[in-house]
Formats: structure tokens, sequence, C-alpha cells
């Protein structure tokens, strides 16, 4: 198996930097969520189920994907991973370093070891495309923000999270005409929601289709996958609209909200977000939360804010071009 070379040139004596092994999980999930609940915001850590997922997916490599380091005492201090999100040209890491080790080396040493990795997927892209890297950051992050910027990144896109504290009741939903909510069945209904899902979000920024298998696997293959929190709307045989729900961190999570084009504007996507509060509100659940493109182009924060919800958190995207070209995306 090929191993990724590390470079430790820029680290502080006493830390070292190798790859990610399976035992490593549970350190590694520790380690985010210490990072988030320093920025103020734990909601948006990973459980060791949601990390375990993303290191089984077929196209993930520890070995060469990650770089972990570790003080003298074999404390995890610092993460980061590599995505190749579309075709080699679409590319993402995403990366944490404990506020209790920041200014040893640690940000740049992981930044630049897999930005040498994402060099690799370069040749591998076709040749007329603009190849480029992703990393997304806490906004109140400033070490974060002070290493992205001293590594050649620019900013390129603020994502919310947005959340609402439920009272005592929840507003009823009001369905436009001829919309059904069904009981989910994954037999049954899987593959129609996937298309919808697909459909639904390909206006949005940096979205690309997924195929089926993946989708599943994601979804379905979760210890807290419970299909009554799913909401899917029909018009008879035609998903109209979804809103894929979960718990997640210790709150609600709407974790894929929904509606195709030709039932847009109708107040479906309302009426689906009401009933994901009054499904969780039924279960004890006060707070709800989800994520959205800050410049979403269907207008879904303005959906969430007459909905009563607010931005909890603001997390901004940098950017940094490996190689010019032909461009897929804004």
């Amino acid at each position: 198996m090929k191993t990724m070379q590390l470079n430790a040139s820029q680290l502080a004596s006493g830390l070292t930097l190798r790859p990610v092994q399976w035992p490593d999980l549970q350190a590694v999930a520790q380690l985010i969520y210490d990072v988030c609940e320093k920025d103020g915001d734990t909601t948006v850590a990973v459980t060791p189920e949601d990390l375990k997922l993303e290191w089984q997916k077929e196209d993930f490599n520890l070995a060469t994907d990650t770089a972990l380091v570790e003080d003298g005492n074999g404390r995890v201090v610092g993460y980061e991973e590599f995505f190749d999100m579309h075709e080699h040209y679409s590319l993402r890491l995403d990366g944490y370093v404990h506020p209790d080790f920041n200014g040893l080396g640690i940000g740049t040493t992981l930044l630049r070891a897999m930005e040498a990795r994402a060099q690799d997927a370069i040749p591998l892209a076709a040749p007329d495309m603009r190849v480029f890297l992703r990393s997304t950051i806490d906004n109140r992050d400033e070490a974060g923000h002070s290493l992205h910027r001293n590594e050649g990144y620019s900013p390129k896109r603020y994502h919310w999270r947005m959340e609402i504290e439920l009272g005592d009741t929840t507003p009823e939903p009001a369905r436009p005409a001829g919309i059904e909510l069904r009981p989910f069945d994954r037999e049954t209904h899987a593959r129609a929601v996937w298309e919808a899902a697909n459909e639904a979000f390909r206006d949005h920024w940096s979205h690309h289709d997924v195929d089926f298998a993946e989708w599943c696997r994601e979804r379905f293959e979760r210890e807290d996958f419970d299909p009554a929190l799913w909401l899917v709307a029909w018009d008879e045989d035609q998903v109209a609209g979804f809103s894929l729900n979960r718990f997640r961190m210790g709150v609600g999570w709407v974790g894929s909200l929904g509606v195709r084009r030709p039932w847009r504007k109708q107040g479906l996507g309302l009426a689906l977000l009401q009933h994901s509060f009054g499904e969780f509100h039924r279960r004890g659940m006060r707070t709800i939360g989800l994520g959205v493109d800050a410049l979403n182009p269907t207008g879904a924060t303005r959906l969430y804010q007459r909905a009563g919800m607010h931005v909890a958190s603001e997390f901004l995207t940098y950017e940094k071009e490996l190689r010019p070209g032909r461009s897929m995306e804004d």
C-alpha cells in the first residue's frame, strides 16, 4: 500500500507527523470535538461513527489521504484529511489543530502535507480543467484565517449553521393542495428520493450528483438512521420534496431539505421544515439545526428565517487554484 511521504520540518520539537491508522479513530473524533468546542459550536463536530463512514469510502485511503500530529505522549493534537470531490479537479481539505497547541507549526505542516497529496490529483483531471483546493473553517478561527491566507488561499464562500429553539408548541404546517406525506419505505422509495435529491440540488454551489450506491451507504449504514424522521412529499407518483432528518451531536438535524423545481414557490419547503420541527418536538427535542449556503440560489436562507431560525455559526470556505483552466463552478 502506498504511503504519503510527509515533511515535518515545520513542527516544533517533540511533535511527530504520520498518517492516520484505524486505532486513531476515537482520538481524532475527540480532537475534532475539542476544536469545535473551542470555536463555540460542537454541533458541527463528528461522532466516531461519522468519521468511520468517511474513512470507509471507496476512494479514501488512510495511508495517503490523512495526516496526524501527536505529541511526545502520543496525544493526537492535529489532523488533516484530503478528499477528491469530483473528477480530480474539485479537491477539499479539512483540518484541526488542538487549541492548546497553536503556534507550533502544526497547521502549516498539515496543510502543506495534504496540499502535496492534492498535487497527485492534478494529472488525473481532464487536461483543460481548472483544478482547485478548498478548505472550510469556522469564521471565528483567527489562527485558521491567518494560516490559509499565508499559504495562498483566498476567501470564496460563506456557509451558515442556522438554529431554532422550539417552544411548547410548533406551527401547524399547511401543505400545498395535492401533496401527501407518506411513510418512507427504503425498498420502494429510496431510488425515487435519491433521484429527487440529485435534481433538487443541481443549482446549488459546488454540487455534484451522487451515485445511488454511495448515497445509500452514507444514509442507511448509519446506526442512527430512522426512516420515521424522513419526510417525503409526494404528488401522486412523483417526489415533490423531502426533508431527510436525523439526530446529530445532541440536536435535531435537518440534513437535506429540497424541493424539485416544478413544486417550488408553493409553500412546500416551509411545510416540510415545519413538519420536521413537529416530529422532533414530539420526540422531546427543542433545538433544531441545519447547514446552508449563505448565498443559496433557491431562497433557502429566507425560508429558514421566516420559519424562525437564526444564524448560530458562520463558516468560510477558502480556495487555492492549483492549475488554471476551464471552470465548471463559480
